[in-house]
């Protein structure tokens, strides 16, 4: 016997515990129903003329919410805020009083379903937001000495070797080995296609494998990982207030003063107290409570699903109101990854461009990457390097088919005791020599965006009346990208303060928003009214620094997102005030007496229920 009771209060302790999380998850729906059956259990009693039976029960729905309503305000109150809810419980309230118990049932049913509907909003607008959080990986298989262990991902270290199973969401950063790897990362850049990575490539975390196992070494915690950053930023954009918010709250102390006075005008003029409860039932404020919520979530939804996280509804507020923007320039603008654009000083450019690239497969630094890249994209055989060095940041040393091959800056070819005799018009030029002597240079260049400049005309077609540079870069190529964008101002040679520095005195000509890439850019990210994010490698870092992050790579996504900022911001503060507009013309109706307590709360639910659809808009 004793074996068994054990068993017995496991089981109904986890029973327990699935009703209390089944309650807590659907308690708005479960209020609504309970108020609504008690009404219409009410109703049908009252219509066979059972009074007596039909009062305890609209009594008791009234009673019901209006005891969860008290425990809310209370919560707000000691929270140093004011609800709007005061209003309903002072209907209820009031309902109760006067003996006007169907008016009070409906009013209870009222609040009930608004906040029902306002769970049921929440939960479509979140739905952008709750895929990434419903992706997150719990565990994943380490390997160790040629064993595999199934670990929690908070348990995985730097350095750890992991088997990325076909299906899997990759649980950490890390990097290749073993490939090659096929990842879906569409719930991280919104790139549809399927990404091809071989050994040695970076994985960022939240993405999946599309393809065989392979082999993963992790880099970084997964606390410390592309994918944590992003759900941190999730989290915050659904548990944040925006400055509309506390506009309703002090919206709301003059809708109480103006209801009492229409009310108290009303009872004062004709005599009829029940005029009272018919000018507090019109007036219960649930389009202030639902619809700027409602509104902003949807659209900080609707950004998620285009691959734009919005840290919160204050930030989704300030970015509607951005007049100015600044762009950093490399990794922003630009690519932000090396490319050749000329070889110069030879009759033969694929020859050296081949003798280059094969001393170049013994470097791993991104020129030489570069160098490689645009060698494989001519199609030229390359060979392996023997007896390869490198000094770091400076140059590769290599035998190339019996050849000596030189490629690095004027300084590393002196170094090597050959004096160049071609001129580097670029900074970012490589010399290649061969036995002895100079054969030619390799210039680069990191080119645009691919939607740079159609990403800036949209902008001017939206009404941003200034859009500047803030660059790191020389003058001369800062100003050449400006120009050819058709910026109206470029400023160069600007550290991190001077980045800062610039965005404080262009806030003194309007609202700005801030546009980069990286850590370099955090301050000037933060100084301004928003910060923006472009996701590249260091999407952790950017994450932290700005206020939205752009997880798409193309510049496109800015503008999407100042739309939906916009669009989201105009349907919430129009559904204010057609639904407080409404509210306050039927309020006028009740205090004249041509609207009794019931009819005036079924005119307010249908007006809430209106305002609700229309602040959903802001998700289409």
């Amino acid at each position: 016997m004793r074996s068994l009771e054990p068993r017995s209060t496991s089981k109904w302790t986890v029973f327990g515990d699935r009703a209390k999380l089944l309650v807590e998850r659907h308690w708005p729906l479960i209020l609504f129903c309970l108020a609504l059956t008690f009404l219409v259990s009410g109703l049908s009693l009252a219509l066979l003329d059972v009074w007596s039976t039909a009062s305890i029960l609209l009594v008791s729905g009234i009673l019901l919410v209006l005891s969860c309503l008290l425990v809310e305000i209370v919560s707000k109150l000691r929270r140093k805020e004011f609800g709007l809810d005061l209003i309903a419980a002072l209907a209820m309230a009031t309902a109760l009083w006067f003996g006007q118990y169907l008016a009070g049932a409906i009013v209870s049913v009222m609040y009930a379903g608004g906040h029902f509907l306002e769970f049921y909003a929440h939960r479509r607008a979140e739905s952008g937001m709750t895929d990434l959080l419903s992706r997150v990986p719990r565990s994943a298989l380490r390997i160790n000495d040629g064993e595999f262990t199934e670990v929690a991902i908070n348990a995985i270290a730097p350095g750890d070797r992991l088997l990325i199973r076909r299906g899997d969401v990759v649980p950490v950063d890390g990097t290749v080995d073993g490939g090659p790897a096929v990842l879906d990362q569409s719930a991280l850049t919104g790139e549809p296609l399927p990404v091809h990575l071989s050994r040695g490539d970076v994985v960022s975390s939240g993405a999946s494998n599309a393809g065989g196992a392979f082999d993963l070494i992790a880099s970084k915690a997964a606390k410390d990982s592309t994918y944590a950053h992003v759900l941190r930023l999730v989290e915050q954009a659904k548990q944040s207030k925006a400055p509309i918010y506390r506009l309703a709250d002090r919206m709301g102390l003059w809708f109480l003063a103006l209801t009492l006075l229409v009310a108290a005008v009303a009872v004062g003029a004709s005599g009829d107290s029940v005029r009272l409860l018919a000018v507090l039932v019109v007036a219960t404020p649930c389009p202030l409570i639902l619809a700027v919520p409602v509104a902003l979530v949807a659209g900080i939804s609707k950004a998620a699903r285009s691959g734009i996280l919005i840290k919160g509804a204050a930030v989704l507020e300030a970015l509607s109101k951005i007049d100015i923007i600044v762009f950093d320039k490399t990794g922003t603008l630009t690519i932000g990854q090396p490319t050749v654009s000329d070889v110069l000083g030879t009759d033969d450019p694929d020859a050296l461009l081949r003798l280059a690239a094969s001393a170049e497969l013994a470097s791993a630094h991104p020129l030489g990457r570069a160098i490689i890249k645009e060698a494989q994209s001519r199609h030229l055989l390359l060979s392996k390097p023997v007896r390869a060095a490198e000094v770091a940041g400076e140059g590769v040393e290599a035998m190339i088919e019996g050849r000596r091959v030189l490629v690095g800056g004027p300084a590393f070819v002196r170094s090597r005791g050959i004096e160049p005799q071609v001129s580097v018009a670029n900074e970012a030029s490589a010399l290649v020599c061969v036995d002895e002597r100079v054969f030619g240079a390799i210039r680069f260049e990191d080119p645009l965006r691919g939607d740079a400049v159609r990403a800036i005309e949209d902008l001017r077609t939206l009404g941003i009346k200034h859009i500047s540079l803030a660059s790191g870069d020389r003058l001369e190529v800062a100003k050449a990208i400006a120009d050819r964008l058709g910026m109206d101002t470029v400023e160069a040679d600007l550290s991190a303060a001077d980045k800062v520095e610039v965005v404080l005195r262009t806030k003194t000509l309007g609202n700005v928003m801030m546009v980069g890439d990286g850590v370099n850019d955090a301050p000037a990210l933060a100084a301004a009214d928003v910060g923006l994010a472009v996701a590249r490698g260091n999407l952790a870092a950017a994450a932290e620094a700005a206020d939205l992050v752009l997880l798409k790579s193309g510049l496109s996504g800015i503008v999407a997102a100042l739309e939906v900022a916009r669009r989201s911001w105009r349907i919430a503060l129009q559904s204010v005030a057609v639904g407080i507009g409404l509210s306050a013309i039927a309020m006028a109706f009740a205090g004249l007496g041509l609207l009794p307590p019931v009819q005036g709360a079924l005119i307010q639910e249908a007006i809430d229920f209106a305002v609700v659809l229309n602040a959903l808009r802001a998700l289409a």
